[in-house]
Formats: C-alpha cells, sequence, structure tokens
C-alpha cells in the first residue's frame, strides 16, 4: 500500500514538472526577448548626405513681390556625419549633423551661404517603417543682400541689416529608398533684432537626397 501510494506521488510529481517544462517552452515561443538597442555604426565616409533643391524667394516681401525679377533659388548643401554615435537612442537623436549649403537667387536678389547642425527625427518610426521624417536647423548664414538704413533699400531687396544672420529651418521628408528622400522645407534668416533694420527671409522650396 505504502509502496503504491509512493509511486502513485511520483508520477503525478513527474508529470507537473513535464507540464511546467511545457509551459514554459511554449511561453518562450510566444514571448520572444525584444532586441537590444544597438547604436548605428559611423559611416566609412564623412559625408553623410547630400541635398539639392529650389526654393521660392520670400513670397511675402520685396524680394518676392517685385515684378521684373526673378523668384527662383537654386540651393545645395552637404550634411556630414555624426561627429559622435551614443549608445542611448534618446541621446542619439540630440546629436546633430554638421551642414553646410547654400543657395542662388536667379533674379539678382539676395544669395547666401550657411553653416550649421542638422537634426533628424523619425516620426511613428514603427508604424510608418522609418519612412517619414522631421528636421531642424539652427546656424548662421552669410549673404550678399542690402545692409545700410531702411531709406536707402533698393528696389526690390529687403533691408537685412546686417550679415552674418541667425537661420533656422524645417523640413518634413519621406524616404523613397534608404538612399533618395524628398523633403518640403522652409527657411528663415534674421538678425533677433541685433542690427537696426529686421525685416529677413522666410524662402519656401522642396530639396531631394541622396545618403550615403
Amino acid at each position: 500500500m505504502t509502496s503504491s501510494l509512493a509511486r502513485t506521488t511520483a508520477l503525478i510529481v513527474a508529470g507537473a514538472l513535464a507540464a511546467s517544462a511545457v509551459q514554459a517552452a511554449d511561453l518562450g515561443v510566444r514571448a520572444p526577448t525584444p532586441m537590444p538597442y544597438v547604436a548605428p555604426v559611423q559611416p566609412y565616409s564623412i559625408v553623410s548626405e547630400i541635398r539639392i533643391g529650389g526654393s521660392v524667394q520670400d513670397p511675402g516681401s520685396a524680394e518676392g513681390k517685385a515684378p521684373g525679377f526673378s523668384t527662383a533659388n537654386v540651393n545645395g548643401e552637404i550634411l556630414l556625419a555624426k561627429p559622435v554615435v551614443s549608445l542611448d537612442p534618446f541621446w542619439q537623436a540630440f546629436v546633430p549633423r554638421p551642414t553646410v549649403g547654400g543657395s542662388y537667387n536667379t533674379g539678382g536678389r539676395t544669395s547666401y551661404a550657411y553653416l550649421g547642425g542638422t537634426w533628424t527625427i523619425d516620426l511613428f518610426p514603427e508604424t510608418l517603417g522609418r519612412r517619414v521624417f522631421l528636421e531642424g536647423f539652427f546656424g548662421g548664414a552669410a549673404h550678399n543682400g542690402y545692409t545700410g538704413p531702411k531709406s536707402g533699400t533698393p528696389y526690390g531687396f529687403n533691408t537685412l541689416g546686417c550679415s552674418p544672420l541667425f537661420r533656422e529651418a524645417a523640413a518634413l521628408g519621406f524616404r523613397i529608398t534608404p538612399q533618395w528622400s524628398v523633403m518640403a522645407t522652409v527657411e528663415h534668416m534674421s538678425n533677433a533684432g541685433l542690427c537696426g533694420d529686421n525685416r529677413g527671409l522666410t524662402n519656401f522650396g522642396g530639396k531631394i537626397g541622396y545618403t550615403f
């Protein structure tokens, strides 16, 4: 009687252990361990991306409304690789890409060159597959526009006050492929009230980019 009870108890314990092992294995299949974040690898080239595009010269100002002049701009920029790659995805987003670029006005109005940093953030990366992104730029720009007193502003020019100016820009972009992307852009330049006159420039346009 005692040995029969012992055998029965042993069978029950063995069955419970086997069921626990099967359940643990099943749970392991259903809930895999999430992949850890891996910091992006630094590219071999110092150049991260090149862009070309166009814009309309400040539609609400003298440079955009004066008849007899072209308001079209041709622009391009080079974005360098991030100088630092962070192991933390949160801090990685705060590291900008050094950027240098320029814009040439085909109507002889204000043209300029700029230098600064570009921050890029993917919008809803898991839902949109890292295709849609938002960008911001901050830096400085040197220009060939008018910087004298407002009373002497030439026809078709804005009174910019001084040079260089602060430049801020934003873009909403879409990655067609991992290499090619298109962007709608807006940019603004001004002296932030540090010079006598501060009409500034606000241009709207678009770019196409190639990432290395």
